[in-house]
């Protein structure tokens, strides 16, 4: 069993660094380059993006660290006498919490509002230019929140020995 965990655990690392990766690109450059577009086509390239993104290459990732971390938290708080146990539930809880709950409560909710409006209405701007900075910062906790957690996962495997 502790086998399967250490393997689990390590899989949930390449997962998380992989979400922490993208969403590290949308912080980093990818949102300060829409920015710089005319309002209604940075619009249509978001639209492209939220599109393009339901894809095996980010799915997979993105939903298969989710559940690699229910279990962390699973397996870490059934061994919380262990050194390792609370440091693999806290990182499942920071992806779980930081990461997955706040992609469904907040960017995605605003990738759906983004999609209704017509690019070239002024209405579409105004809620562009809002969205741009609050998606945003929802992004750089996504990322943060990936970042954590997958230091988190490394220190278990570390404390697993």
């Amino acid at each position: 069993m502790d086998e399967l965990v250490t393997i689990a655990t390590r899989v949930g690392i390449v997962g998380v660094a992989l979400i922490g990766g993208a969403l590290f690109a949308f912080s980093a450059f990818i949102m300060a380059a829409l920015k710089r577009l005319p309002d209604a086509e940075g619009i249509r390239a978001m639209r492209a993006i939220n599109r393009t993104v339901h894809t095996p290459w980010f799915m997979g990732p993105f939903f298969g660290a989710a559940l690699l971390s229910l279990g962390a938290i699973v397996m870490g708080g059934m061994n919380s006498c262990e050194p390792w146990g609370p440091v693999l539930a806290a990182a499942g809880t920071l992806y779980v919490a930081g990461v997955f709950v706040v992609t469904a409560a907040a960017n995605v909710p605003m990738n759906k509002r983004l999609d209704v409006p017509d690019p070239d209405d002024p209405d579409a701007a105004a809620y562009w230019n809002h969205y741009l900075v609050v998606w945003t910062r929802w992004n750089h906790l996504r990322t943060l929140a990936s970042v954590g957690s997958a230091l988190l996962f490394v220190e278990s495997v570390r404390l697993m020995g």
